[in-house]
């Protein structure tokens, strides 16, 4: 099975370039120069890492194959794939192994399914299911779930207050949020 390492975004400049949105925590290993990447379309590949650079936490590659604004346009939205064997992040879980686990409170209440994973901007999101059949978008870090069990079938979630649609009622808002003034 391949795995999503990365997304190509928009082409950067004449020569190429072009910023990637990662799906790993070792880019610095899956983007070492030469490293010969498969591709999602197959079509679009393989793809040699030629040249890489950070700039403010954002990754840029060019690659052998592409040399211009217009090849790079054209991998817009290609992904980078790796075979599962290839994954040994810890930490590390992907759609197909979340997708179907049960979403238990730290209390032990069932909350419902996992039944999908969404990359946003800011971290990826949890798609929970809720016992009642509402859909919650619940952030994937630490603090929120601190345990995956994908050989026990279970993620245990520790949601802040209001956060799953079964717990609106207990939505704290600040009065900063709410625009009155205190003082």
């Amino acid at each position: 099975m391949q795995l999503t390492v990365a997304r190509i975004g928009r082409a950067h400049g004449l020569r190429g370039e072009v910023a990637l949105d990662l799906r790993t925590d070792t880019p610095h290993e899956r983007f070492a120069v030469g490293t010969r990447l498969q591709t999602e379309p197959a079509s679009a590949g393989p793809l040699t890492v030629e040249r890489t650079r950070v700039q403010q936490d954002r990754w840029f590659v060019t690659f052998a194959e592409v040399h211009d604004r217009t090849g790079a346009e054209s991998l817009r939205g290609v992904e980078l794939v790796v075979e599962a064997a290839e994954s040994d992040e810890d930490d590390a879980w992907y759609p197909h192994e979340l997708a179907g686990l049960r979403a238990e409170h730290v209390d032990g209440r069932l909350l419902g399914e996992i039944v999908g994973l969404e990359h946003l901007p800011a971290h990826d999101m949890l798609v929970l299911r809720e016992t009642d059949g509402a859909r919650t978008l619940v952030p994937f870090v630490r603090a929120i779930v601190p345990v995956v069990d994908v050989p026990g079938g279970r993620v245990v979630l520790d949601p802040p207050g209001g956060l799953l649609a079964s717990d609106a009622a207990n939505l704290v808002v600040s009065d900063e949020t709410r625009g009155t003034d205190e003082g």
